[in-house]
């Protein structure tokens, strides 16, 4: 035990002393090892600091208080004890709107369920437009006692003062950023008749991003809901919270119930910090905790993350093993010296593992140091990064010195194959620097021809499994691993090729086949890298072929549309003009809606004294599995199948809301039909002729369609309850039917105007629909919206341009990874190369070889490297690719299945999930990376190098 210890001690003295004289190598080692370690050391920092105490996210969410409660609009509801999960009592399949409305004059149910001696403080949150020195910006806004007590932790006070009076207001840091305003500046809503001061500026803890500005309570939605009124505009709609404080206890998870049954959702300090058990949950009771989402991690994610880890420690390990190689090759004569004074093949194997412990213990020290340090030093970027700021550092130190035996435990692996290689040297060919001869290994070759069947079968059945992802994950790994053990026989294979190539090629091919030791850590190095990349590459180009084809386009090719709310019918001819003035308009279409009331009303609008108009498809002609009593679950399967390719239930995409109305219905002439490309003859003249147009077939019956004049919105809702048509004054108009051919790009009905004044229908001006003389210039977008800022009026422009990949930089940046991890890999084989081969390399020029042979030998080494891993590697990424496809196509038939069963309107066809190389991606890789390898290593190898005697035979 004695003489064991003391020869461990001796070998990690050489170990060190030897990892000292050679500084470079040792630097870039560790550095390989180390910066791994940084970045998961200061990532579990980062992530256990923002990750909050369930203490800290409650004085972030409820203050000081006891209890937040908010109304659940739904009557008296179930919840989860955190608040984060709810429903009505009887679930949702039995909920009726009606019983959830309070009574005309009847008390906040929030404030009924209150305890008696409740102190409670109200917060009413909403949403506004604010004028900005830029023009306008998309603004939280809350109104809150922020002197109160109970709101101590929900925000932090950076500079000013708290608001005091009417007229005052404070925001977030980040709404001062976003519009360019500050401390002491006047900040108007708009629509508000009058400014606010801003008298202080504040950041909330856990939404550091988030524009908010904060008002006393009454001095904000009141004024500014009245303004907009009084202007014929919808108001501005608040959600009202109370913060309670009850003392004692607390809120009790009885109180909870009881709040409950009043219609308020609570989110209470004492039940979270000591919840109930599932049993004395109603909710639990009422559906399974599983169909909230409440059982913890995902075991896909943590399988695929393992999965990842692994991996990454695989990469280390095949980049350091050749550097450790390297090193045990320049110390050979050392290692000779040990063996001839009557240390045996342990002690060798020691020396080299000593080498992969001291430098993995010093990667471990440092790497962790210099994480934690970057954390504390860059802690305000992280938490700006992350949008919240930490609840204090949670140093877990178990978890760091998990992290540090890690990359201990990279050093050891990396250093386990130089280790046996050096020990079956002999003394002799060890002090003369003879290489010997090993026989190849036979049973390393069948265990990884085993590995890749067994985990391609494994990533097959994932495929069609419903682990799907996990088994595809794991058999992926699994089938690289078997590559990676095949490395050594395939660069074998590679060498056959040899014969066809020019002197320099070959002499690099024959010296990687000889000297596979250096060469297979180095290929698999390499094939580590670019197999994720092509696993990568390969899944986002399919998915991006998938998304190209199922994306549907709202309008043609370049043609745009000009749209607004209600309350802008007023600016619309400014509109208009702004947009014919700033964007190279060739044709514009302008088109109006139907309204019933004001100008201003919407469709949807909380006033009473807003209506709509409304088309009433034929009873006929509806479809059947919507309008029975239980809808698709009345028929059976194969009614349901039969009835959704019934032309009344056919999901026709063309058919749907239009741009300009929810409802389908344009008023427009003929000269939509010329942006919106519609040539067919009969559509044109009929619109020209004053004649409306149907594209839908559903609602024209006779020749006519009906369109309902809806003036009494509540009893509609009542009626839509009833599955009747709402009450209203109908308006029958003869129409023109549009060919099935003929897109209408989400009409279902035009109206020429002459049409609409005639059946006494009012209408407004919406919109406008334009084609462009070339396409419009960033710049020419940006004055356009600045000259609608100007108005102060909601418009929104937009031009429709296809389908727009968005994975080709994340495509790049994973090319240019696998590329540097190639050039890497590859460079520290030729440096391997280039010291085993440096005698022969004399002996070349010795005999007259030119000095440009170094270079270029250099550069075939370093490119051969890099061919193989790279060709190895493309194929290695497209198992798991494939895999996940296949998964992802078996789940979306199952998707498909259960949606038909539930009586969707979804096609019958197969889904189209296609598997597509990403081709451009593969060429890069392996015609560009391996060329770059060979072309640096040319580069920066010198061509001439001192004349030397070979060491005798």
């Amino acid at each position: 035990m004695i003489s064991w210890y003391h020869s461990w001690i001796a070998a990690i003295r050489i170990a060190r002393r030897d990892a000292w004289r050679a500084k470079g190598r040792s630097a870039l080692v560790l550095a390989m090892i180390a910066l791994p370690i940084v970045g998961v050391s200061a990532a579990d920092l980062a992530l256990r600091s923002a990750d909050l105490s369930a203490e800290q996210s409650l004085s972030r969410k409820i203050g000081a208080a006891d209890a937040r409660l908010t109304d659940s609009h739904y009557g008296p509801v179930y919840q989860s004890p955190q608040g984060d999960a709810s429903a009505p009592v009887g679930g949702y399949d039995n909920y009726d709107p009606t019983r959830s409305k309070p009574a005309e004059g009847a008390a906040d149910p929030v404030l009924a369920a209150l305890p008696a001696g409740a102190r409670a403080v109200k917060e009413s949150t909403g949403y506004a437009k604010v004028r900005t020195r830029h023009g306008l910006l998309d603004t939280d806004i809350r109104e809150l006692d922020t002197h109160s007590p109970l709101t101590a932790g929900l925000l932090t006070l950076d500079r000013g003062r708290l608001p005091q009076a009417a007229g005052e207001v404070i925001a977030t840091n980040a709404f001062l950023e976003e519009s360019g305003l500050f401390v002491g500046s006047a900040v108007l809503p708009r629509g508000a008749k009058s400014a606010y001061r801003i008298v202080g500026a504040y950041e909330l803890p856990s939404e550091l991003k988030k524009p908010q500005i904060t008002a006393p309570p009454g001095t904000l939605f009141a004024p500014l809901d009245a303004a907009l009124q009084a202007a014929g505009s919808s108001g501005v709609r608040a959600e009202d919270s109370y913060l309670i404080k009850v003392g004692g206890a607390g809120f009790t998870w009885n109180m909870v119930k009881a709040a409950n049954a009043n219609g308020a959702i609570v989110v209470s300090r004492a039940v979270i910090l000591n919840p109930p058990a599932d049993s004395e949950v109603p909710l639990y009771q009422q559906q399974s905790k599983d169909s909230y989402g409440l059982n913890g991690t995902d075991a896909a994610e943590m399988a695929v993350l393992a999965t990842v880890v692994a991996l990454a420690m695989l990469e280390i390990c095949l980049l350091a093993g050749p550097a450790f190689a390297v090193g045990a090759r320049r110390s050979r004569r050392q290692l000779g010296l040990v063996g001839s004074n009557g240390g045996d093949r342990r002690h060798i194997r020691a020396i080299v593992l000593s080498g992969g412990l001291v430098i993995g213990a010093a990667a471990a020290v440092i790497g962790t140091g210099v994480g934690v340090a970057l954390t504390i030093a860059l802690r305000p970027l992280l938490e700006d990064q992350l949008g919240v700021r930490f609840g204090g550092f949670d140093v877990r130190p178990l978890e760091l010195a998990g992290i540090a035996l890690l990359a201990v435990v990279t050093g050891l692996l990396a250093a386990i194959v130089p280790a046996v290689t050096a020990s079956r040297q002999t003394v002799l060919a060890s002090l003369t620097g003879r290489r010997g001869v090993r026989k190849a290994n036979r049973v390393l070759p069948v265990v990884g021809l085993v590995a890749v069947a067994a985990g391609a079968a494994i990533a097959l059945y994932g495929s069609a499994s419903d682990m799907g992802p996990t088994v595809v994950a794991g058999g992926s790994a699994l089938a690289e691993l078997g590559i990676v053990a095949l490395t050594p026989t395939l660069v074998g294979l590679f060498g056959r090729l040899g014969r066809w190539l020019p002197l320099s090629p070959r002499l690099a091919l024959r010296d990687a086949v000889r000297n596979r030791g250096r060469t297979a850590p180095a290929v698999a190095a390499v094939l580590a890298a670019v197999a994720g990349t092509v696993a990568v590459a390969t899944y986002e180009h399919s998915h991006d072929l998938q998304m190209r084809h199922e994306y549907v386009a709202s309008l043609p090719h370049g043609v745009g549309v000009l749209t607004t709310d209600g309350s802008a019918h007023k600016e619309m001819p400014a509109l208009r003009e702004a947009l014919s003035r700033q964007l190279p308009v060739a044709t514009r279409a302008d088109v109006d809606r139907l309204v019933v009331g004001k100008p201003g009303c919407e469709e949807y609008s909380s006033d009473p004294t807003c209506g709509r108009a409304e088309i009433i498809t034929p009873k006929d002609q509806r479809c059947p599995l919507y309008e029975a009593e239980n809808g698709p679950a009345s028929f059976s399967a194969e009614e349901a199948r039969k009835l959704r390719a019934d032309w009344r239930c056919a999901d026709a995409s063309r058919i749907g809301g239009g741009p300009s109305s929810p409802y389908g219905t344009i008023v427009a002439d003929e000269a939509l039909m010329r942006v919106l490309a519609v040539s067919d003859p009969g559509t044109v003249s009929a619109l020209a002729a004053g004649r409306p147009v149907a594209f839908d077939k559903r609602i024209v019956k006779d020749g006519k369609v009906t369109i309902r004049v809806v003036t009494d919105t509540a009893a509609a809702e009542g009626a839509s309850m009833r599955r009747e048509d709402p009450p209203g004054q109908d308006k029958v108009l003869t129409v023109h039917q549009a060919p099935d051919t003929v897109n209408s790009w989400g009409s279902q009905l035009i109206l020429p105007p002459s049409a609409a004044k005639a059946a006494g229908l009012s209408t407004a001006p919406s919109g406008s629909y334009f084609t462009l003389d070339g396409t419009a210039t960033g710049k020419q977008r940006q004055a356009l919206d600045g000259d609608i800022d100007r108005m102060g009026v909601d418009a929104r422009v937009s031009i429709e341009s296809g389908y727009q990949s968005g994975g080709d930089m994340g495509l790049l940046i994973l090319t240019v990874f696998a590329g540097l991890v190639t050039i890497g890999a590859a460079g520290i084989a030729t440096g391997l190369a280039q010291a085993d081969a440096e005698a022969d390399l004399k002996t070349l020029a010795a005999v007259g070889a030119a000095p440009r042979v170094r270079r270029t030998l250099s550069g075939f080494q370093c490119g051969v490297v890099a061919l193989m891993g790279v060709v190895l590697g493309s194929a290695a990424g497209l198992l798991p690719a494939i895999g996940l496809r296949f998964a992802q196509r078996r789940e979306m038939e199952a998707l498909y299945a259960k949606a038909r069963a539930m009586g969707d309107s979804v096609t019958e066809a197969v889904p189209y999930v296609p598997v597509a190389v990403p081709w451009e991606t593969l060429g890069g890789l392996l015609i560009v990376v391996p060329l770059g390898a060979a072309l640096l290593a040319a580069l920066v190898t010198r061509s001439n190098g001192a004349l030397a005697r070979r060491a005798a035979g």
